[in-house]
């Protein structure tokens, strides 16, 4: 027997647990780019529109949200713009759960052990893991050429563009697969896989509206140098490969020095008896999520500084086309550009703490799983007062990350117009509007939790990326006002520029409190594990 012995065993079973969820990961990743070259075709049909669109794209407030756009005056080159940011983050996250949900969390669940009772070597399952995510990066990267070409896109261009997204989930796959290694939660390791992906594009936001350099430290700031549609660099895939290989190896390393269910990372022994502080639901639920939610502020507070620093350069931005400033004003809000820009990219915050929102949320069934919860209810600990301790991270943190978000913003803003006072508490005040579309997310996950606990995790994620896609692409693609609804983000008011209104808020928290009280409701009455 060797080490490989029943990875194939193990990939047919990945695949068949994944008949439904990686097929719908890989034809969105995979359609979205030639649907979006299809209606941009519509747009600007003209080489005059496409100049002008091209000229407002270039703006650096613009390019730290989406990247550069290399050469303008083409279809093909404005909707790499447009999506590939979007691709490689979708295929990024879609590698790391699939590594974490069929290596860690296998062991977690004790699964594994079973199976390595029989005839299965030992890096079998992190190899199956490694090889489901990356053939559905490749799946997804083939149709994304294929559709581009399909939309008569230039075939380099094309081919470009879906080995940047095949790669890159090559990539993040691997890193999962470290991540994998380093601790004995798959949640703790997912945690630090998105950190990454989330650093990554944080590097290649820095490098694109500032030095340039940063971005060559990021693997998605390689991708986007790739360069499709625009004098194509094939020799930045090497840059990913060579990376991709060694996290690969860095993985099956790990994996020989480490005990079946352990972690690298050391873990620390409590003490015999807990102190008076964590002697309550509230109190062990903080020792739970604070070192995510310390991480989270930290990259916030820097978030918040990127977007606000950029967005003086939006002034700047001449628009002649009007159908192209109704576009932006649909998109980010009403007003002048800056409060577009502003309200656009606090829409794109709120989405992106939403992730945090479904982690601190989906703790509940991580502690479930683990086998932690029973024991804890065997005391005189009441289910719905444990639920509520954990929720409560998912409200409050929420709160937080985007109070500094918006905090971080206005600063940042407001020491380049001279207001930092009247730029901090407005862009505060349009950073907190986020949050009730935010908790809808959360009262999702808990009625899950409580309704159908195995659905939870893949539902909830489903949902934050549905409402990722109908930010991303809901107007240009002219889809109907009640799709667009039915993404709690989309009835949040766009601040700043826009008319405050209090209505949609509240109906907004009213339905996470719904939700939220069903599975609250569910969870007292169901059977535990």
């Amino acid at each position: 027997m060797t080490a490989l012995t029943g990875t194939g065993a193990l990939l047919r079973l990945a695949l068949r647990l994944d008949r439904v969820r990686l097929p719908v990961w890989v034809l969105i990743i995979g359609t979205l780019p030639a649907v979006t070259a299809a209606q941009y075709q519509e747009l600007y049909p003209t080489k005059e529109s496409l100049d002008q669109v091209s000229g407002v794209i270039s703006n650096p407030s613009l390019v730290a949200i989406n990247g550069p756009l290399f050469a303008g005056g083409s279809i093909g080159a404005l909707t790499a713009w447009k999506v590939l940011v979007t691709e490689v983050i979708l295929v990024g996250l879609m590698a790391i759960l699939t590594v974490i949900r069929h290596s860690r969390v296998e062991e977690e669940t004790g699964r594994l052990e079973l199976l390595r009772a029989g005839v299965l070597g030992r890096h079998a399952p992190l190899t199956a893991a490694l090889l489901a995510a990356g053939s559905a990066g490749v799946a997804a990267g083939t149709i994304a050429a294929l559709g581009l070409i399909g939309a008569r896109q230039p075939a380099a261009g094309s081919l470009a563009l879906g080995a940047a997204v095949a790669f890159t989930g090559l990539l993040f796959a691997a890193v999962a697969g470290v991540a994998a290694q380093l601790t004995e939660s798959a949640r703790s390791a997912t945690a630090i896989g998105t950190a990454v992906l989330g650093g990554a594009y944080l590097l290649r936001a820095v490098g694109d509206a500032g030095p340039t350099w940063v971005s060559w430290l990021s693997p998605i700031g390689w991708a986007l140098r790739l360069r499709p549609y625009a004098g194509e660099r094939w020799w930045t895939l090497g840059l990913v490969t060579v990376l991709a290989l060694a996290c690969v190896a860095v993985a099956f390393v790990l994996a020989g020095r480490r005990d079946l269910g352990a972690g690298l990372l050391p873990q620390r022994p409590g003490p015999a008896r807990a102190e008076p502080a964590l002697r309550s639901p509230f109190a062990l639920a903080w020792r739970l999520h604070r070192g995510l939610l310390i991480g989270w502020v930290i990259g916030m507070a820097v978030w918040g500084g990127v977007l606000g620093g950029s967005a003086k350069g939006i002034g700047d931005a001449t628009l002649d086309n009007e159908r192209i400033t109704d576009l932006l004003s649909r998109l980010g809000g009403a007003g002048a550009l800056v409060d577009a820009y502003l309200g656009a990219v606090l829409g794109i915050t709120g989405l992106v703490v939403a992730a945090y929102t479904v982690q601190a949320t989906l703790r509940l069934r991580g502690e479930e799983t683990a086998g932690r919860l029973e024991p804890l209810l065997a005391t005189r600990t009441r289910r719905v007062r444990w639920a509520l301790s954990h929720l409560a991270f998912a409200v409050f943190g929420t709160a937080l990350l985007l109070a500094v978000a918006g905090a971080g913003a206005g600063l940042a803003y407001g020491a380049q117009v001279g207001d930092v006072g009247g730029q901090t508490a407005a862009l505060l005040g349009a950073a907190l509007v986020q949050a009730p579309a935010a908790w809808v997310l959360a009262g999702i996950g808990a009625a899950l939790f409580g309704l159908a606990p195995r659905l939870a995790g893949g539902i909830t994620w489903a949902a934050l990326v549905l409402c990722l896609l109908v930010l991303e692409i809901g107007e240009i693609l002219g889809l109907s006002q009640w799709i667009i609804d039915v993404s709690p983000f989309a009835h949040v008011p766009k601040l700043p520029g826009a008319d405050f209104t209090v209505a949609p808020l509240l109906w907004l928290t009213v339905a996470a409190a719904a939700l939220a009280a069903a599975g609250l409701a569910a969870f007292r009455r169901r059977d535990v594990g």
